[in-house]
Protein backbone atom coordinates (compact mmCIF):
# COMPACT_ATOMS: atom_id res chain seq x y z
CA UNK A 1 0.00 0.00 0.00
CA UNK A 2 3.10 2.21 -0.07
CA UNK A 3 3.20 2.79 -3.68
CA UNK A 4 1.00 5.38 -3.98
CA UNK A 5 2.51 7.87 -1.65
CA UNK A 6 6.12 6.79 -3.03
CA UNK A 7 4.48 7.96 -6.49
CA UNK A 8 2.96 11.02 -5.20
CA UNK A 9 6.33 11.97 -3.33
CA UNK A 10 8.35 11.58 -6.75
CA UNK A 11 5.71 13.78 -8.58
CA UNK A 12 5.48 15.95 -5.89
CA UNK A 13 9.29 16.40 -6.12
CA UNK A 14 9.46 16.09 -10.51
CA UNK A 15 6.95 18.42 -10.55
CA UNK A 16 9.21 21.11 -7.70
CA UNK A 17 12.44 20.82 -9.97
CA UNK A 18 10.45 20.81 -13.53
CA UNK A 19 8.68 24.79 -11.99
CA UNK A 20 11.88 25.80 -10.80
CA UNK A 21 13.76 24.97 -13.92
CA UNK A 22 10.78 26.81 -16.30
CA UNK A 23 11.00 30.17 -13.82
CA UNK A 24 15.24 30.48 -14.24
CA UNK A 25 14.58 29.78 -17.61
CA UNK A 26 11.92 32.06 -18.04
CA UNK A 27 13.91 35.10 -15.96
CA UNK A 28 17.15 34.49 -17.89
CA UNK A 29 15.17 34.54 -21.13
CA UNK A 30 13.85 38.01 -19.98
CA UNK A 31 16.66 39.37 -18.60
CA UNK A 32 19.25 38.14 -22.03
CA UNK A 33 16.33 39.76 -24.42
CA UNK A 34 15.85 42.89 -23.11
CA UNK A 35 19.46 43.55 -23.51
CA UNK A 36 18.13 43.99 -27.33
CA UNK A 37 17.18 47.49 -26.04
CA UNK A 38 20.69 48.13 -25.57
CA UNK A 39 21.48 46.85 -29.21
CA UNK A 40 18.44 48.95 -30.74
CA UNK A 41 19.11 52.36 -29.32
CA UNK A 42 23.28 51.82 -30.26
CA UNK A 43 22.36 50.59 -33.69
CA UNK A 44 19.68 53.51 -34.22
CA UNK A 45 21.72 56.25 -32.65
CA UNK A 46 18.94 56.78 -29.89
CA UNK A 47 18.53 56.87 -25.94
CA UNK A 48 18.20 54.20 -24.24
CA UNK A 49 14.41 55.60 -23.52
CA UNK A 50 12.99 55.66 -27.34
CA UNK A 51 15.03 52.28 -27.65
CA UNK A 52 12.87 50.64 -24.68
CA UNK A 53 9.19 52.19 -26.23
CA UNK A 54 10.79 50.42 -29.42
CA UNK A 55 11.08 47.42 -27.84
CA UNK A 56 7.77 47.34 -26.35
CA UNK A 57 5.62 48.40 -29.21
CA UNK A 58 7.56 44.85 -31.29
CA UNK A 59 5.72 42.28 -29.38
CA UNK A 60 7.43 39.24 -30.35
CA UNK A 61 11.49 38.36 -29.77
CA UNK A 62 11.19 37.28 -33.49
CA UNK A 63 10.33 40.86 -34.46
CA UNK A 64 12.97 42.25 -31.81
CA UNK A 65 15.95 40.16 -33.48
CA UNK A 66 14.81 41.21 -36.93
CA UNK A 67 14.81 44.39 -36.11
CA UNK A 68 18.15 44.20 -34.69
CA UNK A 69 19.51 42.20 -37.52
CA UNK A 70 18.25 44.71 -40.19
CA UNK A 71 19.85 47.82 -38.12
CA UNK A 72 22.82 45.78 -38.22
CA UNK A 73 23.01 45.10 -41.73
CA UNK A 74 22.81 48.64 -43.00
CA UNK A 75 24.72 50.29 -45.44
CA UNK A 76 28.05 51.65 -44.21
CA UNK A 77 27.62 49.23 -40.69
CA UNK A 78 31.41 48.20 -39.79
CA UNK A 79 31.61 44.48 -39.94
CA UNK A 80 33.36 44.83 -36.48
CA UNK A 81 29.99 45.65 -35.18
CA UNK A 82 27.90 43.56 -37.66
CA UNK A 83 29.20 40.26 -37.52
CA UNK A 84 28.84 39.99 -33.49
CA UNK A 85 25.73 40.90 -33.40
CA UNK A 86 24.23 39.25 -35.93
CA UNK A 87 26.47 36.02 -34.18
CA UNK A 88 24.62 37.04 -31.12
CA UNK A 89 21.12 37.51 -32.29
CA UNK A 90 21.48 33.92 -34.14
CA UNK A 91 22.02 31.90 -30.79
CA UNK A 92 19.43 33.87 -29.15
CA UNK A 93 16.92 33.00 -32.04
CA UNK A 94 18.17 29.44 -31.52
CA UNK A 95 17.56 29.62 -27.99
CA UNK A 96 13.92 30.84 -28.30
CA UNK A 97 12.52 27.44 -29.74
CA UNK A 98 13.24 25.66 -26.87
CA UNK A 99 11.77 28.60 -24.58
CA UNK A 100 9.06 28.57 -26.61
CA UNK A 101 8.42 24.63 -26.49
CA UNK A 102 8.01 25.10 -22.21
CA UNK A 103 5.86 28.64 -22.29
CA UNK A 104 3.68 27.49 -24.49
CA UNK A 105 2.19 24.65 -23.49
CA UNK A 106 0.42 23.05 -19.99
CA UNK A 107 1.85 20.67 -18.05
CA UNK A 108 0.16 17.07 -16.71
CA UNK A 109 2.00 13.86 -15.21
CA UNK A 110 2.11 10.42 -16.21
CA UNK A 111 0.02 8.57 -14.06
CA UNK A 112 2.69 5.38 -14.39
CA UNK A 113 6.03 6.82 -14.03
CA UNK A 114 5.44 10.22 -12.49
CA UNK A 115 7.19 12.04 -14.93
CA UNK A 116 5.60 15.47 -16.07
CA UNK A 117 4.45 15.77 -19.26
CA UNK A 118 3.77 19.34 -21.57
CA UNK A 119 0.76 19.51 -23.80
CA UNK A 120 1.70 21.81 -26.81
CA UNK A 121 -0.82 24.56 -27.01
CA UNK A 122 -0.20 25.47 -30.56
CA UNK A 123 -2.91 23.65 -33.81
CA UNK A 124 -0.71 22.94 -36.92
CA UNK A 125 -2.73 23.18 -39.64
CA UNK A 126 -2.72 20.62 -42.77
CA UNK A 127 -4.06 20.64 -46.07
CA UNK A 128 -7.49 18.58 -44.63
CA UNK A 129 -7.27 18.16 -41.19
CA UNK A 130 -5.73 19.90 -38.02
CA UNK A 131 -3.48 18.62 -35.52
CA UNK A 132 -2.93 20.21 -32.11
CA UNK A 133 -2.19 18.34 -28.06
CA UNK A 134 1.29 17.50 -29.22
CA UNK A 135 2.47 16.00 -25.65
CA UNK A 136 6.52 15.16 -24.97
CA UNK A 137 6.94 13.76 -21.73
CA UNK A 138 10.12 15.52 -19.32
CA UNK A 139 12.21 13.13 -18.49
CA UNK A 140 15.47 13.78 -17.06
CA UNK A 141 17.27 13.85 -20.25
CA UNK A 142 14.47 17.01 -21.45
CA UNK A 143 15.56 18.63 -17.64
CA UNK A 144 19.18 18.64 -18.21
CA UNK A 145 18.11 20.04 -21.79
CA UNK A 146 16.27 22.90 -19.49
CA UNK A 147 19.25 23.73 -17.34
CA UNK A 148 21.85 24.03 -20.14
CA UNK A 149 19.71 26.29 -22.12
CA UNK A 150 19.38 28.10 -19.13
CA UNK A 151 23.53 27.92 -18.86
CA UNK A 152 23.58 29.11 -22.78
CA UNK A 153 21.36 32.17 -21.91
CA UNK A 154 23.66 33.02 -19.18
CA UNK A 155 26.64 33.35 -20.83
CA UNK A 156 24.86 34.80 -23.67
CA UNK A 157 23.97 37.71 -21.43
CA UNK A 158 27.18 38.14 -20.32
CA UNK A 159 28.37 37.93 -24.42
CA UNK A 160 26.16 40.85 -25.02
CA UNK A 161 26.73 42.80 -22.37
CA UNK A 162 30.82 43.26 -22.80
CA UNK A 163 29.35 43.85 -26.68
CA UNK A 164 27.67 46.58 -25.27
CA UNK A 165 30.12 47.95 -22.93
CA UNK A 166 32.82 47.68 -26.00
CA UNK A 167 30.38 49.43 -28.55
CA UNK A 168 29.85 51.82 -25.75
CA UNK A 169 26.25 51.91 -26.36
CA UNK A 170 23.47 53.33 -24.19
CA UNK A 171 23.43 51.67 -20.91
Amino acid sequence: MRKAPVLADLVEERFDRLILLVGRLNYMWTNTESLLIHLIAGLAGTSKDSAVIIFLTLNTTRARIDLVERLAKMDGRPEGIRDPILEHTKRLGKLSGIRNRFNHCIYSFDPESGNPKTILMRIADRKTDIKMGRTDTLDGEALREIEQVVEDLSTLNRDIWQLITRLDYPV
